[in-house]
């Protein structure tokens, strides 16, 4: 198995990464938001579209 980061062997400790350096690097993607799973809820959908709507009717 290879570190998701940085691609190197893992190590037991840190698995699945191969060091606490990768497995922070990970958490603080998790923290920031770079990692997102998109929504299904009819709510989230319904607000994207208006949202679309406005940024068209907006002037650039």
């Amino acid at each position: 198995m290879s570190c998701p980061i940085c691609d190197e062997d893992t190590v037991i400790k840190f698995r699945p990464f191969c060091s606490k350096r990768c497995a922070d690097i990970d958490l603080a993607k998790w923290l920031n938001g770079s990692y997102a799973v998109p929504s299904q809820r009819e709510e989230d959908m319904e607000a994207d579209v208006s949202e679309n709507d406005n940024a068209v009717q907006r002037p650039h």
